[in-house]
C-alpha cells in the first residue's frame, strides 16, 4: 500500500480534472504542475508548485523542454525501497512524485484536421510520453494516469481508498499507460510511413478506418475476462477516440459486444434530416426495445414498454442528448451502460447516483466498413451490411397497397430486423404520426415459424394489440405458414426479401385475406 503525498499534473485536456485536483488538495497532496495546467489549478484557488521552481530551470525552446530534468524524472523513477536510491534522492534534494497525471498532445487529431507537416510534428509529445513511461515503469511506487478517460475511475479510487493505492491498482494503470504510449508511437510511425509512401496522412487514416488487418498494433486493452470468466480477452482499438467515459466501472467483453450492437442499430436513425429522437435497449446484442418519438423521454418510455423485463441490466443508447426529464426516468431502471451524444449537467448528476453504471458520451468517429471473424484455422472477411431499404425501394406484390403509415412502420421494422439474430421476425407499428416502435421480435430461432410465434407471444405478454401491426422478415418465406399465422394475429402488412420459388403461395394468401405485402430483393441474415 502506498499513500500519495505528491503529484505531478500536466495535461492538454482539462475537462474532468477539477474534481481530482480538489480531492488531492483535500488529502493534503503536494501538487506540481506546468504552464496551462498550473494556471488552471491556480484559478481554482489551490496551491501548486511550478515545475520550474522544482528544477530551478525555465521552460525552454518554445516549451519543448520543461519536465525532462533529474528533479522530475528522478522523483518519479527512484525506488523507494532501495537504500541507495533513497540516499541519492536525499543528497540531490529530489522529492518523491507518487502520482503522475499526464496526457499527450493530440497528434492524431492534428493529422486528421489536415494541418501542415510542421504543425503535426510539433504535436509529437516528448516530455509527456517520457513521464508516462517513467511512472509506469516504476509502478511499484507510482500511480500513472495517462488519459482523461481514466479520470472518473481514478477519482473513485482515490475517494474509496483515501489517497492510498495498492500494487494491483498501480499495475493496472501502468498497463493502460503502455497501451497509450504504444498506440501513440504507432500513430506517429504510420504518419511518417504515409508521407514516404505517397498516400498522404488522409489516405492513411482512411485505410485505418476501413481495414483493421494489423489490429495488434492498436492499443491493447486487457479486459477482466472474456465472454465467460474462464476466458481471457483483450480489446484492440482506441476506445477514447469513440467514447468519453463519464462514469462507472471498466467495460467488459460482453459490454463491448453489446455497445457495438447498440451503435449499429442507432445509426439506422440519424439526425439532421428532420428525423425523431430514437432510443434503443439492447440485451445480448438484440433489441428488446426501440422507438422513435418527438423527445428522448418519450422514445425511452415507449422503448421500455416493449419488454421491461428484458430491459433490466441492458445496454441503452440514444441518438439525442439526455436531458434531466429523461434521466429521471432512466434512473429508475437498473442498466449496465447508457450511451448518448451528450448529457445535460443536471442529467449527469442524476445518472451518476449509481456507482457502477457506465455512462458513455459518443464522439463522431468513422467506423470500419469491413468485418473479420476467426473461424476454423483462418479468418473470414466481409463487407458490413450497410444497405437499408426504404419505402421507395419496396415493391408491392399484393392487390392491397400498404397505407403510408404501414410503409413507415415497415421501414422501421426492417431497420430493427437487419440488426437482429437470424432467424428473426420483427413486429412493429406506428407510435403516433411518423414515429415507430418495436412491439416484439422473435430472435435466433431455427425456423421462421418459431420466430413469429415467439414474437406474437411476447407482444401479447406485454399487452400489445397486434391489430394493424406490420411484420418484417430477414429472409423469404418458403411456405405461406408465416403469413397465415400473422393474419390470425391481426397483422395487416408484411415486408420480406422475396425470392422463394413459393412466393406466390404467400402472396395469394395475403390477397385472399386482405393483407398487403412488399418485397425488397435484399436478404439480411445475421449470424
Amino acid at each position: 500500500m502506498k499513500p500519495i503525498s505528491s503529484a505531478l499534473i500536466s495535461v492538454f485536456y482539462k475537462d474532468g480534472l477539477e474534481p481530482i485536483v480538489r480531492l488531492l488538495h483535500e488529502q493534503h497532496v503536494q501538487l506540481y504542475s506546468t504552464g496551462g495546467t498550473q494556471a488552471f489549478i491556480e484559478q481554482l484557488g489551490i496551491p501548486v508548485t511550478a515545475v520550474e521552481d522544482l528544477t530551478g530551470y525555465p521552460s525552454i525552446f518554445g516549451g519543448r523542454v520543461k519536465t525532462l530534468h533529474p528533479a522530475v524524472m528522478g522523483g518519479i523513477l527512484y525506488r523507494r525501497g532501495m537504500p541507495e536510491d533513497l540516499a541519492q534522492a536525499n543528497r540531490h534534494d529530489i522529492p518523491p512524485i507518487d502520482l503522475v497525471i499526464v496526457d499527450l498532445y493530440p497528434f492524431e487529431e492534428t493529422v486528421a484536421s489536415g494541418a501542415t507537416d510542421e504543425d503535426v510534428i510539433e504535436k509529437i509529445d516528448i516530455g509527456g510520453i517520457s513521464l508516462i513511461r517513467a511512472a509506469a515503469k516504476n509502478h511499484n511506487d507510482v500511480l500513472i494516469v495517462s488519459s482523461r478517460s481514466q479520470y472518473a475511475d481514478v477519482l473513485t479510487l482515490l475517494k474509496d481508498k483515501a489517497g492510498v493505492t495498492d500494487l494491483t491498482d498501480r499495475r493496472q494503470y501502468a498497463a493502460k499507460a503502455f497501451a497509450v504510449t504504444s498506440h501513440y508511437d504507432t500513430a506517429i510511425r504510420r504518419y511518417f510511413e504515409s508521407q514516404s509512401d505517397g498516400t498522404g496522412a488522409e489516405g492513411n487514416l482512411t485505410k485505418e478506418a476501413g481495414v483493421l488487418t494489423d489490429f495488434k498494433t492498436l492499443p491493447a486493452n486487457h479486459l477482466r475476462y472474456g465472454e465467460n470468466p474462464h476466458q481471457q480477452a483483450t480489446f484492440y482499438g482506441d476506445m477514447e477516440a469513440m467514447f468519453e467515459k463519464l462514469h462507472g466501472k471498466e467495460l467488459s467483453y460482453n459490454n463491448l459486444v453489446d455497445v457495438d450492437a447498440c451503435v449499429g442499430l442507432i445509426d439506422e436513425f440519424p439526425l439532421g434530416d428532420g428525423s425523431s429522437a430514437a432510443f434503443a435497449i439492447i440485451k445480448h446484442t438484440n433489441a428488446c426495445g426501440i422507438a422513435t418519438a418527438p423527445t428522448a423521454k418519450e422514445a425511452y418510455l415507449t422503448a421500455l414498454a416493449c419488454d421491461p423485463v428484458s430491459a433490466f441490466g441492458g445496454v441503452l443508447i440514444s441518438n439525442v442528448p439526455v436531458d434531466r426529464e429523461t434521466a429521471e426516468e432512466l434512473n429508475k431502471l437498473f442498466m449496465e451502460i447508457l450511451i448518448a451524444p451528450d448529457y445535460a449537467p443536471d442529467a449527469l448528476e442524476i445518472l451518476r447516483s449509481k456507482k457502477n453504471r457506465i455512462l458513455l458520451k459518443r464522439k463522431p468517429v468513422a467506423l470500419p466498413s469491413i468485418m473479420f471473424k476467426t473461424i476454423l484455422n483462418g479468418v473470414l472477411e466481409q463487407d458490413k451490411d450497410s444497405q437499408t431499404e426504404t419505402a421507395s425501394q419496396f415493391k408491392t406484390v399484393t392487390q392491397k397497397v400498404p397505407t403510408e403509415g404501414e410503409m413507415r412502420a415497415m421501414e422501421f421494422a426492417l431497420k430493427v430486423c437487419k440488426h437482429t439474430k437470424s432467424n428473426t421476425i420483427v413486429l412493429a407499428n406506428e407510435a403516433g404520426s411518423s414515429h415507430g416502435r418495436l412491439l416484439a421480435s422473435g430472435v435466433g430461432q431455427t425456423s421462421r415459424v418459431d420466430a413469429l410465434r415467439q414474437a406474437i407471444e411476447k407482444a401479447r405478454a406485454f399487452g400489445f394489440d397486434l391489430t394493424g401491426a406490420v411484420m418484417a422478415s430477414d429472409a423469404f418465406f418458403p411456405f405461406p405458414d408465416c403469413v397465415e399465422i400473422a393474419a390470425q394475429a391481426g397483422i395487416t402488412a408484411v415486408v420480406q426479401p422475396g425470392g422463394s420459388v413459393r412466393d406466390q403461395d404467400s402472396i395469394n394468401y395475403c390477397d385472399q385475406n386482405g393483407m398487403a405485402m412488399v418485397t425488397t430483393g435484399v436478404r439480411h441474415f445475421k449470424h
